[in-house]
């Protein structure tokens, strides 16, 4: 067989070529000869002849099975050698970083493991028992698992995945409405431990199912619909919920809350009864509630400002050790007995410290029907967190992050997980930094994550029942100043560049959020986000050209006053593909163009333009046509055609040429012609001017 490059017609009978997949999947191609990989050496650029003596026609060719060629050649550049291998590494990411593991990395990623354990333990209690309402043990539950399928599945080797504070409080909203309008056993507004750990399964689940179903359906693009503003504005507004909902536990008024109602209120109110009730406050629930505020703020500031100088500051377990102090002097100052209330003892409602249950029996589809909604909305917010995360980690690694597969691995997981009953876990990028500032290097990080977990569960529950709540929630608030830290730069940033649009639409989702509901205000910025894509999607990018004097070339008439246009002849430029969503806009502005030549003019206005004798279309931005583009540029050139005015089609290509001459747009030498470029447009409507009788 030749080697690349060299003719096609040696005196070797010339074998068939393989179709590209076989030539993937197949080690059995090179007949011996070739020795550096499994694929052919033959170019597959060359497009060899076939047996008949007919050349390989590629424009014949599947999109697939091109794909499949251009990746074949590829491999065989890399000398890739078990093709197969490659693909599975590819899609079990795992595959692949334990063949390249080495074992300097073994020390980091077991310090990283060990490190995050210590600071996210203590937090997944305060997720599960403060915002979710289910027994603490289902936070640690999300540790146990979720971890350890992302480090098999995913894609980014410094993930750190787990519960998230957005997700947890979604969560927790879902169960309390669920238990107040169910009959027995939903009946109280709290509900059993047990139904509502099946219940929070059977969200958690869900959202992986939502997740991974994204994922096989290629929807991971959908990460650039959310803009900016509507994130930051609906995040900002979590984190201060957040913060104003853990006030009432830090400050003892959780029973007088309950006993007035006001625990499931909007924000606004709960803030206004809180400034209200400040004198009614427990006062050693609120001290240590504070101390332990100020500590855990106090060594964030000081690792946030320490660390590029001494990375090793990360390894302080400052959660840890607030945890274990303040459970070690409720013990032994009895600070239970004098009113503050601790966490108690830990168990699964179930009785084992892991139940497997498949979430999705029949007598629960009740509850997936009415809980979509929020799974839709964890899994939609989860997912751009960890992709963003993925993608701002996975450049330092040089690896290929692909957010289809980020969905595929992170449903997977949170399936997984809610057959165990774990709250739902996504990516967080804080957390994945501090993954890496403390020496993670490879998944193995997050798999010595959750074995500490899973033997905290096992063996460590015990210990953490003096441990107070109130120090949980300081816990929690201050994840919530952590998700309002960033939006002070944002607000600057787009005030300087005069985004006024996109404050506003901050605003919006962030007062909707603290004065209706959470849902609201994501269901609100999501409705912002669909109409401003649908109006840019549904808009017909045209402009108007003119000559320069100087080059010849056609630019648009905005760009400079010295461009010169042809006395009666319009040369317009479209940008890009007609379809049926802009084909409509596309009529209104030709509309607007031909009476007062330009497409800002209010259509109140009187005609102020003369009618034009030729018309000229660039449409070399036009690369395809669908059936109600084709059918609006043909309703546009026959009201032309029918005024007797000429329409040119200039630098038209062959897909959508052949989309034209079908519908009879052009061809047949009327007064509709295609030319290859505006310049001969225009000097062919001079000369038919000319010839009759035109000046």
């Amino acid at each position: 067989m030749s080697p690349p490059g060299s003719s096609t017609g040696s005196s070797a009978p010339m074998k068939r070529p393989l179709d590209p997949r076989a030539r993937l999947l197949s080690e059995e191609f090179h007949d011996g000869i070739a020795d550096h990989g499994t694929f052919s050496p033959t170019s597959i650029g060359s497009r060899p002849e076939s047996p008949s003596g007919g050349s390989v026609r590629s424009g014949f060719t599947p999109g697939f099975i091109k794909r499949a060629a251009a990746t074949a050649e590829r491999a065989e550049e890399a000398g890739v050698k078990r093709p197969w291998l490659m693909y599975m590494s590819y899609y079990i990411p795992c595959i692949a970083w334990v063949q390249q593991y080495k074992m300097w990395y073994l020390i980091g990623d077991i310090a990283a493991g060990i490190t995050m354990a210590s600071f996210y333990i203590p937090m997944a209690l305060s997720l599960s028992a403060n915002l979710a309402h289910l027994p603490a043990i289902h936070g640690l539950y999300a540790f146990a698992v979720q971890p350890l399928v992302y480090a098999l599945l995913g894609s980014c080797p410094t993930m750190a995945v787990g519960p998230e504070a957005a997700g947890s409080l979604l969560m927790g909203n879902a169960i309390r409405m669920m238990n107040e309008h169910h009959t027995p056993p939903f009946d109280n507004g709290e509900g059993s431990d047990y139904q509502n750990a099946r219940l929070a399964a059977t969200i958690t689940a869900m959202t992986g199912a939502i997740a991974l179903l994204a994922g096989f359906l290629r929807l991971g693009f959908l990460d650039s619909v959310l803009s900016r503003p509507l994130l930051r504005g609906f995040v900002s507004g979590v984190g201060f919920v957040i913060f104003v909902d853990q006030l009432l536990p830090e400050m003892g008024l959780i029973p007088l809350a309950k006993k007035e109602q006001v625990t499931h209120v909007s924000t606004l109110e709960k803030l206004w009864w809180i400034v209200k009730h400040v004198p009614q406050a427990h006062a050693l629930t609120l001290a240590v509630a504070g101390v332990s505020f100020s500590v855990i703020m106090l060594a964030r500031i000081v690792k946030q400002r320490i660390a590029p100088r001494r990375p090793w500051i990360h390894f302080l377990p400052d959660r840890f050790l607030v945890v274990v102090l303040s459970a070690v002097l409720t013990y032994v100052f009895r600070w239970d007995l004098q009113g503050l209330e601790i966490l108690g003892k830990i168990e699964a409602p179930s009785g084992h410290p892991f139940n497997f249950q498949f979430p999705f029996e029949i007598t629960h589809l009740n509850h997936v029907t009415e809980t979509f909604s929020t799974a839709f909305l964890i899994s939609v917010l989860g997912f751009f967190e960890s992709v963003v995360a993925a993608k701002a980690l996975g450049t330092n690694f040089d690896v290929s992050i692909s957010s289809n597969r980020e969905l595929m691995a992170l449903g997977t997981a949170n399936i997984l997980g809610g057959c165990f009953g774990a709250l739902p876990a996504f990516g967080g990028y804080g957390r994945s930094k501090v993954n890496k500032a403390t020496g993670g290097r490879t998944p193995l990080s997050s798999i010595v994550l959750s074995l500490c977990t899973v033997l905290c569960v096992l063996f460590l529950l015990p210990y953490f029942h003096y441990l107070p709540r109130c120090v949980l929630s300081a816990m929690i608030s201050v994840v919530g100043i952590s998700l309002l830290e960033e939006a002070p730069h944002d607000v600057i940033f787009f005030s300087k560049i005069r985004a006024y649009s996109d404050l506003a639409t901050m605003a919006l989702v962030f007062l909707t959020t603290l004065v209706w509901s959470i849902s609201t205000g994501i269901a609100v910025g999501v409705g912002i986000s669909l109409i401003t894509v649908l109006k840019h999607s549904t808009r017909a990018r045209i402009q108007i050209l003119g000559r320069d004097p100087l080059s010849g070339h056609w630019r648009p008439i905005e760009e400079s006053t010295a461009l010169e246009q042809t006395p009666q002849v319009l040369v317009i430029k479209i940008r890009e593909s007609l379809t049926f969503a802009n084909a409509g806009d596309l009529s209104r502005r030709l509309w607007r163009i031909d009476r007062y030549g330009d497409t800002r003019a209010h259509p109140s206005l009187p005609r102020l333009k003369q009618g034009v004798r030729g018309v000229v279309f660039d449409v070399a931005g036009v690369a395809s046509m669908d059936g109600s583009g084709a059918q609006c540029v043909s309703d546009t050139v026959q009201l032309y055609v029918q005024r007797g005015v000429r329409v040119w089609f200039a630098r038209v290509g062959s897909e959508v040429g052949e989309r034209m001459r079908r519908a009879r747009i052009t061809g047949g030498g009327g007064l509709c012609q295609v030319v290859d470029s505006v310049d001969e447009a225009v000097r062919r409507e001079d000369a038919v001017e000319e010839a009759e009788g035109g000046v």
